[in-house]
């Protein structure tokens, strides 16, 4: 199963809500203090996926592209 990590500092683009949706769903989800993308950190949201890096531009289009990956 994949695992999703998502950084402390991004909840401000809504990915809280993103790593809570994964979660409930029964998803392997990381969260931790910072990952070291801090410049994309700083534009939208954005999770690793089995680290691989993945953004977007909402929440919402952030976890259609995890489901996507998975």
């Amino acid at each position: 199963m994949a695992e999703v990590k998502f950084c402390e500092n991004n909840f401000g683009h809504g990915t809280d809500v993103i790593a809570e949706k994964l979660t409930n769903e029964g998803i392997n989800v990381e969260v931790e203090p910072c990952l070291g993308y801090c410049g994309d950190c700083a534009v939208g949201p954005f999770a690793l996926v089995d680290d691989e890096f993945i953004q977007a531009d909402s929440p919402e289009e952030l976890y259609e592209k995890i489901k996507e990956q998975m």
